[in-house]
């Protein structure tokens, strides 16, 4: 099966029907293509019908778990990034290679252009391949390690005089973010609160061996990493950016310089709530710069599996179930009680209260005596002829 695509043009020549699609995945995700129960994990299955009415789903392959205890329906794309997605996987196999052979990414508005999808649809779509960026096993970095931290935010001198801030008091104002890079190999980028010793050191005391060369340059949150690592500073500040040939921080630095140039020329503003999925997106196609873009996308396909991102928890809003709400209105509609009618008042207690009005009247004038029930010789009547004889 033939797995090399050198452009965009011949990913979408190969894979034009879902079929094929969801056979490239299965290949990827499960060994030698045999289809493994993603609920338990079990490895003997029947192949069913597909329940889908579009036509080009009709012949793609559906199992159902054979233990006993499980027989839940699957397919390819259970427990995957993929799960339950309307878009095909034509698509998602474009969105995929277009983002992990982009130097500096591509944003969610330029890739609705360039798919025929929403803006909101990119932008999702972007975050769910920068979680199959994610590593979930991270391995320690050793032999020669730079070591350095930058800034995520706007620039200062950008900003309105009222809300300018003073640098000598930290960049409170912007994401920090450590940085450690293996030279020749892999590296890490980590969210942290600020730049301290206390937060710092734990994280290389954590991620680098023993004994390793660390460079850093001179600032004071590194001091004390010579008691575990060989330590060497480079003094920015002095022009100096590199003691000899072998100890510089150039590689971290021109990471740092494209996830600047991608943020500020591609993305030109970053969420703090999702500033940690960029820069796993930056790192992972720093860690695979030297594959070509075939390697990239098969191997961020394999990375699918168990990596599925829900639109709820992507912007941190606790999902809604329906059925929970109506149970609940439901609930409060029995037990809300109907509010007793007011009772219509007799003709006797009208009469009580026209006489009760009538009295407040005359003390308050003076002349009771006039008004007095009693006088006006009421009670012969009926009191509607009464009222209207009344004469004041």
């Amino acid at each position: 099966m033939v797995t090399e695509f050198k452009s965009l043009i011949e990913l979408n020549d190969y894979f034009k029907e879902e079929k094929t699609c969801i056979e490239f995945l299965a290949k990827q995700i499960w060994k030698d293509g045999q289809p493994v129960c993603p609920h338990c994990g079990s490895t003997k299955v029947y192949t069913t019908k597909s329940r889908s009415t579009k036509p080009s789903k009709k012949d793609v392959p559906e199992y159902r778990c054979a233990d006993k205890a499980c027989t839940k329906k699957f397919s390819a794309t259970t427990g995957t990034i993929f799960e339950s997605s309307k878009i095909p996987l034509r698509t998602w196999y474009a969105a995929i290679f277009i983002l992990t052979t982009s130097k500096k990414g591509i944003s969610s508005i330029q890739l609705s252009v360039q798919l025929g999808i929403s803006q909101k649809t990119a932008w999702f779509v972007n975050h769910r391949i920068r979680e199959m960026f994610r590593e979930t096993a991270p391995h320690m970095l050793s032999g020669i390690i730079e070591a350095d931290e930058t800034y995520v935010g706007g620039k200062n001198g950008n900003r309105h005089q009222n809300k300018k801030y003073d640098y000598t008091k930290g960049d409170d104002e912007k994401m920090t973010v450590l940085g450690l890079v293996e030279r020749g190999g892999r590296a890490m980028t980590f969210i942290v609160p600020n730049a301290k010793a206390e937060i710092l050191q734990p994280i290389i005391q954590e991620r680098v061996e023993q004994g390793s060369v660390v460079i850093t340059d001179s600032l004071n949150s590194y001091t004390g990493l010579n008691e575990t690592f060989q330590h060497v500073t480079v003094k920015h500040e002095k022009g100096s950016y590199r003691t000899d040939r072998h100890y510089h921080t150039n590689n971290i630095e021109n990471l740092w310089s494209t996830l600047k140039k991608g943020i500020v020329g591609v993305y030109q503003f970053v969420s703090p709530q999702h500033v940690h999925r960029y820069t796993t997106e930056f790192t992972y196609r720093y860690n695979n710069r030297q594959d070509s873009g075939s390697e990239k996308f098969t191997l961020t396909v394999q990375n699918s599996n168990d990596r599925r991102l829900l639109y709820s928890t992507l912007i941190n809003s606790p999902k809604i179930e329906k059925n929970l709400v109506r149970k609940k209105v439901g609930e409060l509609k029995r037990k809300k009680k109907a509010l007793p009618m007011p009772k219509k008042k007799s003709m006797q207690e009208m009469e009580d209260a026209t006489l009760k009005y009538l009295e407040m009247l005359g003390k308050e004038f003076g002349i009771n005596d006039m008004i007095s029930p009693k006088r006006m010789g009421w009670g012969d009547g009926t009191f509607d002829d009464e009222l209207e004889n009344l004469q004041f």
